[in-house]
């Protein structure tokens, strides 16, 4: 093995081996919390707890391995991006493939290892897991009693709706079932508001004793008649107490493993016997059902040797010949018989439908021993180039994405997996159909690493398209053209002083000149004594910045035009779809309404392509205008034809107005402030003002949210509480927002000009998306005024720079970092509620519980960012207030605001020239 290929190998075994641990950690933390409710404080030993946790731990290889393997992948090698290693390779001549070899080879051995554990160590942890907690109910009676479903003990199935105390004893909605003799219905049901749950370790009875209920039984009459009545007593109790005999309970082996027969216990051998029993059975069951169906027919009794006869005379029905009396008879006996028929296929369906279930997790499980493996393989090539792309290392953006990748991988396959348990899917296709997604997209970061390709690359998906439909790209056109020097304007040019003929090389396209007026402006130039080395470094041989404006618009009309054809295909396909699917041609109809979709899906990345070309065209013309920019989006998805018309004018019109400002020798200036003063008190005001209107804001849609969580979880006072105080918090978030607006006007009554004609807009707006209204005013403010007369606070002088640079980065790392965190907690969060009211349980647990790793990195990112930032108070020449305990209570529920808060905090604190 040759030096690199051990260092890329030792280096990503080190960093595999401590992520797979603390994984191992948290996931088994996650376990015990699962548990810990039902085995603390029920006597345990110790070692039967270490024991049961011994045997879960593999149970969640699964997970934590293909999670560690991404997330390791684009660690190690964004690390080797970051800090050019990758560059020192590449430059000696090593590939991306060449320097993955070594990782490749131990991946696969990882896999088949891997395949061979699922195959023979998680069949035998399941087993142990499931026998010892079967032998762990069995001792603990206390545990046993599960709340919200029937329990076996002893003679009686028992229900509670919940329980608490120290060991489970008191229970709340008691329901009993008394079990009858053998073969026999149960007749006794006892219901009670409360119960308490008693027992003596010296004795094997256990005492349940029920308050305030009532006691039913059914009474069996030998009349049927009386029986059709459903008689029974009841009686009401203020205290019943229920003995139940433990014994057989408590005298249970701890190493009985008795049970051996479900799906997650066994091997790929053991699994294909177990399927092919299960569609023998399968066929037998069928079988067996359309036989009885046919038998119940009775066609089979029929004397298939009779030919009757049509009666020539009798033309009536067959019922006809028979009395009323046996007519009636007859019919309810039809009745019966198709009565008692649809009962027979109604259980053999829901027999049929359990026994797919059933059958179908077999399936799967085989099937996921073998994608485990093919998964570790695949999202090492997607993590190692995606960390090679991305040019990060460390445990923050790679942790992030990681964890976004894993969460879309396994929710994948928790959805398929869950659709395939009915047939809605084949079980084959549900278990790898995650990682068939996965594949393309490991291929397709392969080769972007490979070539040094940036991620993502719009060009490359437009330019096909742009050849599809005839779209040429324009460019600038440079040649050699000259004027006839016999022609009058080259006369013209000669008549010219220097200057005037430097202004026409410059800008003559803006004097909608050709290029032959430029290259004679040159060369009349040159004859003067006037190099084009003089003029081009004096700037004056190139309009670099209209030339990179015409660039910008050219791209513009280019994605536009594609823009448009992709639109009236859209339409083309999308319309005729919708009319004919609702007027009786749905399959066509559909077909072309999904062909119209897929289309309109590139249309809209094509108009945001060109709306980004729009945007960065504005910002090299130096102008910025928010309502243009919306404008342009909304019309452009419904009228895009009006709307590309529309900008195109303008477009022209304001290239035309900057070419004439840059012609000019008058240099733009900032406003002047006419009351200094009165400016800095009325800027104050308004920063008090907005800071508010965006705490309010925050606590306004914080609680709304919380409305919802309380709402759907059942809390009716939280409810009514969160959306009371949130409607109070927008009521004061809407008194600050306007009173900040019209402050915000007054400040233009300071300088030499008036305010721009969107604050309406701009406040109107702010009711809906005020952080980004509240950082666009700010740098209006920084853009419109003086910066010289803004009013500054006195900033601090930096004692040590170095050391405050150095801490300076470390707090926006880690604030950076809280922000990614805090962002993902509160996604998992929501999504938890999501999942958990579409009945996905699997889903919903997966949500809360990475909810949960995410809150608590977050909370840790949060505490040492909070510190970091006062620490950087120790680096200058007086004291100042940090505000850090009030502003990380508060970052808990809203860390975004709390983070802008700070950074402006940083910008007025201390010195811009020593940062």
């Amino acid at each position: 093995m040759k030096i690199l290929d051990r260092y890329i190998l030792t280096t990503y075994l080190k960093t595999f081996l401590t992520v797979f641990i603390i994984l191992m950690f948290i996931f088994v933390l996650q376990a015990v919390w699962l548990y810990i409710g039902d085995l603390a404080g029920k006597d345990l030993d110790s070692f039967i707890i270490l024991k049961l946790l011994l045997y879960i731990t593999p149970t969640l290889i699964p997970l934590i391995l293909p999670l560690t393997i991404l997330l390791v992948s684009i660690m190690v090698f964004g690390q080797f991006a970051e800090n050019y290693e990758f560059a020192a390779m590449k430059s000696t001549g090593i590939s991306l493939q060449r320097a993955m070899k070594s990782l490749s080879v131990f991946i696969v051995l990882l896999g088949v290892v891997t395949f061979i554990f699922s195959n023979n160590v998680i069949p035998w942890a399941n087993y142990n897991v499931y026998n010892l907690r079967k032998n762990i109910a069995q001792v603990k009676p206390a545990l046993a009693i599960t709340k919200g479903q029937f329990n076996d003990i002893g003679s009686y199935n028992i229900k509670v709706a919940d329980k608490s105390g120290e060991n489970g004893e008191f229970l709340d909605n008691v329901v009993i079932h008394k079990k009858a003799a053998t073969n026999a219905k149960n007749r006794t049901v006892i219901i009670a508001e409360s119960g308490l749950l008693e027992g003596n370790g010296n004795s094997n009875m256990l005492q349940l004793i029920l308050y305030k209920g009532n006691y039913y039984e059914e009474i069996v009459d030998k009349d049927p008649k009386q029986n059709r009545k459903k008689p029974y007593a009841r009686s009401y109790f203020e205290e019943y107490t229920i003995n139940v005999d433990i014994e057989g309970f408590n005298n249970v082996d701890m190493d009985d493993q008795s049970y051996d027969n479900r799906y997650n216990m066994l091997n790929v051998n053991e699994l294909n016997l177990k399927i092919d029993s299960l569609y023998e059975k399968r066929s037998e069951a069928l079988q067996n059902f359309s036989t009885t169906l046919y038998n119940r027919t009775s066609i089979g009794l029929l004397n298939k040797n009779i030919t009757p006869k049509r009666d020539s005379i009798f033309k009536g029905d067959v019922l006809s010949l028979f009395t009323n009396k046996t007519k009636i008879q007859l019919l309810n006996l039809a009745k019966n018989t198709i009565t008692s028929t649809k009962q027979i296929i109604s259980s053999n369906k829901q027999n049929f439908s359990a026994q797919t279930k059933w059958r179908n997790k077999h399936v799967i499980s085989l099937h996921e021993k073998y994608v485990l493996s093919f998964a570790c393989i695949i999202l090492f090539f997607v993590g190692a180039p995606l960390g090679a792309l991305i040019r990060k290392g460390g445990i923050g953006l790679p942790l992030v994405i990681a964890i976004l990748l894993f969460l879309t991988y396994h929710f994948i396959g928790i959805f398929a997996k869950n659709s395939s348990l009915d047939n809605s899917i084949n079980p084959i296709v549900a278990t790898w159909l995650s990682t068939a997604i996965m594949f393309p997209l490991s291929i397709y970061l392969t080769g972007r690493a490979t070539k040094d390709r940036p991620l993502f690359e719009s060009e490359g998906l437009f330019s096909p398209l742009k050849k599809l439909f005839g779209i040429t790209s324009k460019t600038l056109v440079f040649d050699t053209n000259v004027l006839d020097v016999n022609s009058e304007a080259y006369k013209t040019l000669t008549g010219y002083d220097n200057n005037k003929l430097i202004d026409v090389v410059k800008h003559y396209r803006q004097y909608d000149y050709n290029i032959a007026y430029k290259n004679s402006s040159v060369a009349i130039l040159e004859s003067r004594g006037i190099t084009k080395q003089e003029l081009k470094f004096g700037g004056n041989l190139t309009d670099y910045n209209y030339e990179e404006s015409l660039r910008l618009k050219y791209l513009f009309e280019e994605n536009s035009k594609l823009a448009f054809v992709l639109y009236v295909i859209t339409v083309i396909f999308a319309l005729p779809g919708a009319v004919l699917r609702n007027n009786g041609f749905p399959t066509f109809g559909s077909a072309l309404l999904y062909i119209g979709i897929a289309i309109g899906v590139f249309y809209l990345f094509a108009l945001i392509k060109s709306y980004s070309d729009y945007i960065n065209l504005y910002k090299q013309l130096g102008k910025k205008s928010v309502s243009n920019y919306i404008v342009f989006f909304i019309l452009g998805l419904p009228l895009n034809a009006l709307s590309y018309i529309f900008v195109v004018k303008q477009i022209n019109k304001d290239l035309k107005i900057s070419a004439l400002k840059r012609s000019e020798t008058k240099a733009e200036t900032q406003s002047v402030i006419l009351d200094l003063e009165g400016f800095k008190a009325k800027y104050d005001a308004y920063k008090i003002y907005n800071k508010y209107a965006l705490i309010f804001f925050g606590f306004a849609v914080v609680l709304f949210v919380l409305h919802f969580v309380f709402k759907n979880n059942k809390l009716p006072a939280a409810t009514s509480a969160s959306i009371e105080l949130s409607a109070i918090s927008a009521f004061i978030f809407s008194v600050y927002s306007i009173v900040s607006a019209i402050t915000f006007k007054k400040l233009y009554s300071f300088i030499d000009r008036k305010e721009g004609n969107n604050s309406i807009l701009m406040t109107i707006v702010g009711f809906v998306i005020y952080p980004v209204v509240y950082i666009l005013r700010h740098k209006k403010i920084a853009e419109e005024f003086s910066v010289e007369q803004v009013p500054q606070k006195t900033q601090s002088i930096i004692l040590d720079l170095e050391g405050f640079n150095s801490k300076l980065v470390d707090y926006k790392t880690y604030a950076k970092y809280a922000l990614i965190f805090f962002c993902l907690t509160v996604v998992l969060f929501v999504s938890h509620f999501i999942f958990k009211n579409n009945k996905l349980p699997a889903a919903s647990s997966a949500s809360i519980e990475l909810s949960a790793i995410s809150g608590f990195i977050f909370l840790v990112y949060s505490i040492i960012s909070a510190m970091t930032f006062k620490t950087l108070y120790k680096f200058i020449n007086y004291s100042k207030s940090a505000n850090t305990i009030p502003l990380t209570i508060i970052s808990f529920i809203t860390y975004p605001m709390v983070y802008i808060l700070r950074q402006k905090k940083i910008a007025e604190d201390f010195s811009a020239e020593k940062k």
